[in-house]
């Protein structure tokens, strides 16, 4: 299980911190999400969502779905039915919306805003459940993803994409020094909220990733679960079925 880490010295739970950090963030992050990956963070989305082309699912649930992207991305990709799209951020979800008018796309794609580990639909819902750089601010990471194989359709599939560690000379070198020296000096400059680029590395540093990951989908009920490594370990897609 991952250590709990918050993005905040205060007494508030972990979800109420990680709301106010994105709420504080939201205006900034779609440019520092691309500057600090160097539009890499397009083609891992791009790679997670191509798990889903076999599936073809009608209906897409994208948990902690921020201002959007990856949900935009899939559309695109995947031509689903509908996307909905849920997250603690009211400040996120307003950018979110924006880009839906001005898409007009709210037909396709409609946003909520929701508790991961408390998702409002019914059991059997969805044909996928998408998370892209979520599941690290799950208070309770268990009764999160368990909270979506719930309303996954049986035979529905969830792909999480999701930062990892890696372990490879030189990567793992130059991985820690941009994610703990590089990321928060920008995030300090570009941000009203510099502690959120501190706790980025933070929360990886703390999260499960690769095998550990899969451990904890295989524990609360997924089948099949698989865990593919991206730029050497930087990044992680997850699958797994209901």
């Amino acid at each position: 299980m991952s250590q709990q880490v918050t993005p905040y010295n205060k007494t508030a739970a972990k979800k109420e911190q990680v709301a106010d950090m994105f709420n504080n963030i939201s205006r900034t992050y779609d440019f520092l999400n691309h500057f600090l990956s160097l539009g890499i963070d397009v083609l891992w989305r791009k790679k997670a969502i191509s798990e889903l082309k076999k599936e073809q699912p009608a209906l897409i649930l994208d948990v902690a779905t921020g201002t959007g992207d990856f949900a935009f991305e899939a559309l695109s990709a995947l031509k689903p039915e509908k996307i909905t799209g849920v997250d603690i951020s009211q400040g996120m979800l307003d950018i979110a919306a924006e880009k839906i008018r001005k898409r007009k796309l709210g037909d396709k794609f409609e946003v909520r805003l929701g508790d991961s580990e408390k998702l409002l639909f019914d059991d059997n819902t969805f044909d996928a459940v998408t998370v892209a750089y979520g599941v690290r601010n799950f208070e309770n990471l268990e009764k999160g993803i368990a909270d979506m194989l719930r309303v996954l359709k049986p035979g529905g599939k969830a792909v999480i994409l999701e930062f990892s560690k890696p372990r490879v000379f030189p990567v793992k070198q130059l991985y820690h020094f941009y994610f703990h020296f590089v990321t928060p000096a920008v995030g300090k400059l570009f941000s009203k909220d510099a502690r959120a680029y501190s706790y980025l590395p933070e929360s990886v540093k703390a999260f499960p990733s690769g095998k550990d990951f899969t451990a904890v989908m295989d524990k609360v009920g997924y089948r099949n679960t698989k865990a593919r490594p991206l730029a050497f370990g930087i990044c992680s897609i997850y699958t797994g079925i209901k």
